[in-house]
């Protein structure tokens, strides 16, 4: 199993409740009923205050390479992406376990 983790940074200014923010976090958060080659998924905004914490989250975890390379390029996950390229940048990590 590939767990895949991604952590979303807001750009300067946005906040949650702008209207493109909660339609990228809509659209991710369909993407557990979407996506067969997810075997894990879970989404949610960050609780901590903390300055160097990021603001949302992704959780999820897939059988392979293969499956994950099918979830990166599957349509609902590339329109979920082009959303929060208009108001964050994020990092990511992707391990065996």
């Amino acid at each position: 199993m590939i767990r895949h983790l991604v952590l979303f940074k807001l750009n300067e200014g946005v906040r949650r409740d702008d209207p493109r923010v909660v339609e990228g976090v809509e659209a991710f958060r369909a993407l557990g009923g979407l996506i067969e080659e997810l075997r894990f998924w879970e989404c949610a905004w960050n609780i901590s205050d903390r300055p160097i914490a990021y603001d949302f989250a992704i959780n999820s975890a897939v059988e392979d390479t293969d499956a994950l390379r099918r979830y990166v390029e599957h349509p609902a996950h590339q329109a979920g992406v082009a959303l929060w390229r208009e108001f964050a940048t994020w990092v990511i990590a992707d391990y065996e376990f």
